[in-house]
């Protein structure tokens, strides 16, 4: 199967592990409780509120500084 992109664009390291079947348990547990708001929400796409929520929902939560960046394009600045 050829899983070309297109010039220039890579697979994230989550991304290219979900594809091949190396999710890790959390992440796993992560898009299982997404899933599963979808379907008793019928909600095909939650909002960004609704994601937080969840995440909230499996405990998790804010206990180490921001870091750096996220995959920013240079020049850009991060407001906390």
């Amino acid at each position: 199967m050829d899983r070309r992109r297109g010039p220039g664009r890579r697979r994230g390291e989550v991304r290219r592990a979900a594809e091949e079947g190396e999710i890790t348990g959390e992440l796993l547990e992560f898009i299982m409780a997404i899933d599963e708001y979808k379907k008793i929400n019928e909600r095909p796409f939650p909002s960004w509120t609704e994601v937080f929520e969840i995440m909230q929902y499996l405990g998790y939560r804010k206990v180490a500084l921001q870091a750096e960046h996220i995959n920013t394009a240079s020049g850009v600045e991060v407001l906390d």
